[in-house]
């Protein structure tokens, strides 16, 4: 059944994508250079370090031997299961304009949006032009989308290459040639090799869309896909065989990923629903599977139907983060945005019959009313909070601590010591650490526990003193040490100095 488009004039669809990715680019540039404190500062954090490391492995101009020296080695206790690429092109940028951490997020900014043009390709050869501005929208300007996308961490370019990827399968699909199988493999290849959890989506996409014109006994027949297998595959194995059998480690990084008991617990499953919820939005996610179930295209249902399952699997496979940890589901959401295409492209079209002339430039207004509406919103959370001060303080707390050795309950498990106070710290774990620990089968007495990371500790740092409200056996029993600092933002207990009662105002 065709449908009268919304947007028929060939001058006013240009003016309404650039305008688009204009808005999505300038909203993500809004309070640049304010600290990655503000999504996931503990993954950005790791990220931030290992860029430094390798910016100061080129020894730039005017910095001491002992901070090259220092910045270098923290880094190197630095875990980490993806390679380090992104941290590679920040460090060679640091090269040019000197350490500036603002540079990531423009990176990350633009990674995003490049996959919105791919996604918009997608959909309207897919649906239609209408379809795929809606999909486009809601991918670029969702408040979590914005705020992500903008973060130092290896997903926004996983992102961005998985969807050069579904749309260069479905071009090869168009029109089967070595050349379109060899750019699909690279570039399945190389969204696997940045994080491993995009073979889940990477293969899905490429399923579903294979399954909706090839029998799969023809696909096994297929010299072009044989090769876009064995590129997709082939990188991010090499990485694996070097850390786990040369590098040594990574296979250790994978434990934990998936815990078998959370299959069977209803309260995963409510968290998995909290999260996702709060990432996508449990509105949009009902929209696109009913639009899914009820659009009538083969090649996009088949397509849809792959990547929701690979995400299903995904989740399940992951099942304690996709449960902890929100930015688990940014793949997520070009999924919702393509399904949300035959939809837009309905309503749009509704519109467009019920309307007319001067009408037209109406809804043409109040859509953008709308998007400026979203946009002022998002900026509004982004500036509610400035982290600048951040900074200064942790590199007065390292002044303040000198040579002691020192036990933190703080955030992000002492990065941003790490970061902006050169000095590394033993942290006590978190609530949601002992947590994680009991769910593996370890655990042990808060006496013990205590003993365990206290011994040999000159002092007891505390900054995240919500965390410490939630732990009152750690706090009644650091209320046995004198107060060796108190100051806003931290307080510092002396180990070496026990008193009976006070220490805690």
């Amino acid at each position: 059944m065709s449908h009268k488009p919304l947007f028929s004039n060939r001058s006013v669809r240009g003016f309404t994508v650039i305008f688009i990715f204009c808005l999505a680019f300038a909203i993500r540039l809004y309070d640049l250079t304010d600290l990655p404190l503000d999504f996931h500062p503990t993954r950005q954090l790791l990220s931030a370090i290992k860029a430094r490391a390798i910016y100061y492995q080129t020894q730039p101009d005017g910095i001491s031997t002992d901070q090259l020296e220092t910045g270098i080695r923290m880094a190197k206790f630095k875990a980490g299961v993806e390679p380090v690429v992104f941290e590679r092109l920040v460090a060679f940028t640091y090269q040019l304009i000197g350490e500036q951490l603002w540079v990531a997020r423009v990176y990350s900014s633009l990674f995003w949006l490049i996959g919105g043009v791919f996604l918009f390709l997608l959909a309207r050869d897919l649906i239609s032009f209408d379809g795929a501005l809606i999909s486009t929208v809601y991918y670029l300007f969702f408040p979590y989308a914005i705020i992500a996308s903008r973060s130092f961490q290896p997903d926004p370019l996983m992102v961005m290459l998985t969807l050069v990827f579904w749309w260069s399968f479905f071009f090869w699909m168009r029109s089967p040639s070595w050349g379109l199988s060899l750019l699909a493999g690279l570039v399945g290849g190389f969204a696997i090799f940045i994080k491993f959890s995009a073979a889940f989506f990477v293969i899905g996409g490429a399923l579903g869309l294979a399954l909706s014109q090839y029998k799969f006994r023809d696909l096994l027949r297929n010299g072009q896909a044989w090769m876009m297998a064995v590129l997709g595959v082939t990188p991010a194995m090499a990485y694996l065989v070097y850390g786990i059998f040369f590098r040594g480690g990574l296979n250790q990084q994978f434990a934990g990923r998936f815990i078998p008991a959370l299959l069977l617990s209803p309260l995963n499953y409510l968290a998995w629903e909290t999260k996702v919820s709060f990432a996508v939005g449990g509105l949009f996610i009902m929209l696109a599977l009913l639009a899914l179930l009820s659009t009538e295209d083969r090649r996009y249902r088949s397509l849809l139907y792959g990547l929701w399952s690979s995400y299903l699997l995904y989740g399940l496979f992951f099942d304690y983060h996709v449960a902890t940890h929100d930015y688990y589901h940014l793949p997520l959401l070009p999924i919702v945005g393509l399904s949300l295409a035959p939809l837009g492209n309905w309503f749009l079209s509704r519109v467009a019959e019920s309307t007319g002339g001067w009408a037209r430039g109406g809804v043409f207004v109040v859509l953008i009313f709308g998007l400026l509406t979203n946009v002022r919103s998002v900026a509004g959370l982004m500036k509610r909070e400035d982290f600048r001060p951040q900074a200064v303080m942790w590199a007065e707390i390292s002044r303040e601590i000198g040579d002691a050795r020192v036990i933190a309950l703080t955030e992000d498990y002492g990065a941003r010591m790490e970061y902006w106070g050169l000095k590394s710290l033993a942290t006590w774990p978190t609530v949601g650490d002992l947590n994680y620990v009991n769910l593996r089968g370890g655990g042990a007495d808060f006496d013990g526990l205590f003993r365990r990371y206290s011994s040999q500790r000159d002092l007891f740092l505390v900054t995240n003193f919500e965390e410490l409200m939630r732990q009152p056996e750690l706090r009644r029993r650091l209320e046995l040490f004198s107060l060796h600092a108190k100051e806003d933002g931290y307080w510092l207990f002396d180990l070496n100095a026990p008193i009976e009662g006070g220490g805690v105002p």
